[in-house]
């Protein structure tokens, strides 16, 4: 009871939402002598459903960093769990599978609101006593009202979006990510062939801003405006990885982080998302475009210089015909956007 009364102490101090899912998945572990359980991501990606594995405990202990890290590990379909694919379309609390060769696995999905974004798998788990089910429906309860209470504080409320008050910290774990990445290259790598990578694959921060929205909301007023900017929101969704981090700013600003992709990558990505929104039919307003500045993310710069670049660059393409995407480096590169240092700053021209 005691082990239990700190596993319980452990959630409720919780403020983020890696250390919440970390101490409720070994909570779980601890209760029922598992061999290994895990967090695992449900993502739904338009009509597709996705799993990824987020935390791992096995045999009592947390996964190291480089296993458990969400952008190292790749979601796969969820038909490559058919048992937890059916389990999910019952709307079923418990799901339980035992292999030919007697492992057995529990699923615990964790719904609110008719969906599953989060479920807690538990691998060769000893047999549930009455009272060992009881404190595991506690726990899961407070978890659940936990992740509701942690969602309703980090979400913008109108288009669900992450809000602005969470970037910090979703921006510095980009940046241990990326460091932890290099300093391990510089060991398992040769220069040349990190360099190569380096080059190829990065992080991008985009900022993006709704062309003309004052019109809209002078034109058809602020009940469209809102639905415009949800539908955006709704777009975004549809149109980025289920690991990049989409942000509302405020008003019509959206931030984007994207992970590790190539620049030809990214710029594609964003064209496809600003595609999407040019030829969506937004009710009553018709066309909607947007324009996207973007530049690459330094993991040893802070967060307000690359905000920066990315937003010089949405000021040249809003300056420049707007409904378009910008790449702060290219623009640099070209002469289209001229830096002029000074002694203790940079000045934008």
């Amino acid at each position: 009871m005691e082990s239990i009364i700190k596993h319980l102490m452990e959630i409720t101090g919780h403020r983020d939402h890696d250390l919440l899912n970390i101490s409720v998945i070994s909570a779980l572990s601890e209760l029922t002598h598992a061999s290994r359980a895990r967090v695992l991501d449900i993502l739904h990606v338009g009509d597709n459903v996705f799993v990824k594995a987020q935390i791992t405990i096995d045999h009592g202990k947390l996964a190291s960093n480089e296993e458990h890290l969400v952008h190292l590990i790749p979601e796969v379909p969820i038909e490559q769990f058919p048992q937890l694919a059916s389990g999910l379309q019952q709307h079923e609390n418990v799901i339980e599978y035992v292999a030919d060769n007697g492992d057995r696995t529990v699923w615990l999905p964790i719904w609110m609101n008719e969906k599953v974004h989060v479920c807690l798998e538990i691998f060769n788990p000893a047999s549930f006593t009455e009272n060992t089910k009881e404190v595991m429906s506690g726990i899961l309860v407070v978890y659940r009202n936990f992740q509701n209470l942690l969602d309703y504080s980090e979400r913008d409320s109108l288009t669900g979006l992450l809000n602005r008050k969470t970037f910090d910290d979703n921006f510095s774990k980009i940046l241990r990510t990326s460091v932890q990445k290099q300093l391990s290259e510089e060991v398992d790598q040769p220069a040349v062939e990190r360099r190569r990578d380096e080059k190829e694959k990065q992080h991008w921060l985009a900022v993006l801003d709704i062309d003309h929205f004052k019109r809209v909301n002078d034109t058809f007023g602020h009940l469209y405006g809102d639905e415009v900017l949800i539908l955006v929101a709704n777009l975004m969704r549809s149109s980025f990885r289920p690991s990049d981090k989409l942000f509302r700013f405020g008003g019509e600003e959206f931030v984007i982080l994207l992970r590790s992709t190539t620049k030809e990558d990214a710029h594609m990505i964003f064209e496809r998302f600003r595609e999407n929104v040019a030829r969506y039919p937004f009710p009553q307003v018709g066309t909607v475009t947007i324009s996207i500045g973007f530049a690459h993310i330094d993991p040893f710069e802070p967060a307000v210089g690359i905000i920066g670049r990315a937003d010089q660059a949405l000021y040249y393409a809003k300056s420049n015909g707007r409904n378009r995407i910008c790449h702060y480096e290219d623009l640099v590169e070209s002469g289209l956007l001229h830096i002029e240092h000074s002694q203790d700053s940079v000045e934008f021209f």
